[in-house]
């Protein structure tokens, strides 16, 4: 059975959720805006989450920022090239070459019920192949002018959902949608 698939993200006013070379140094700064103790949700998705799939450069940036959220989820970051694990890290963490398809199989034989996908490049090929049932989007009041996108080529529209709005204090906005299945 395939287990349910989700985004969790942020997106400046532009739709980018990363600069071109994928620095999200616009998310940090806008961080700062967050009252402690605020964490627009975070703490309460993780929850829900039974295992992680996110893209190489991804992976380098939570060892680059030295704290592993995702305690001893199983995860798989996508890559074609080698990968060095940290020791750490290596009970539950495994570099991947399958397809998006393939690695959601894999962890539902796990038992995930709940995957969590993180990274640019990834959210696109998991959207392109119809593979995520709901986004949650929390848009951040800057405008960049380019980046990566969230998303990218299509087959054909995709159909959404509203599901829920919340708008914060300090000037996020947070929607999250259902992936129609017709759609």
């Amino acid at each position: 059975m395939k287990p349910r698939c989700s985004l969790f993200l942020a997106t400046t006013l532009d739709g980018y959720i990363s600069r071109p070379d994928g620095r999200i140094d616009w998310l940090d700064e806008a961080n700062r805006c967050i009252p402690p103790g605020e964490d627009c949700g975070t703490a309460d998705f993780l929850a829900t989450v039974d295992a992680v799939v996110m893209g190489r450069g991804t992976f380098e940036l939570l060892l680059g920022d030295g704290v592993w959220p995702y305690g001893s989820r199983p995860v798989r970051v996508m890559s074609r090239r080698p990968l060095a694990i940290p020791e750490a890290l290596r009970a539950t963490v495994q570099a991947s070459a399958a397809t998006p398809k393939a690695v959601l199989e894999e962890l539902g034989r796990l038992g995930a019920r709940h995957v969590y996908v993180d990274g640019a490049r990834l959210l696109a090929a998991f959207l392109a192949e119809r593979l995520v049932d709901e986004i949650t989007l929390t848009v951040v009041p800057v405008l960049i002018g380019q980046g990566r996108p969230l998303g990218g080529p299509l087959q054909a529209d995709l159909k959404l959902s509203l599901v829920s709005t919340r708008a914060y204090g300090f000037g996020f906005v947070q929607q999250r949608y259902r992936i129609d299945a017709t759609g």
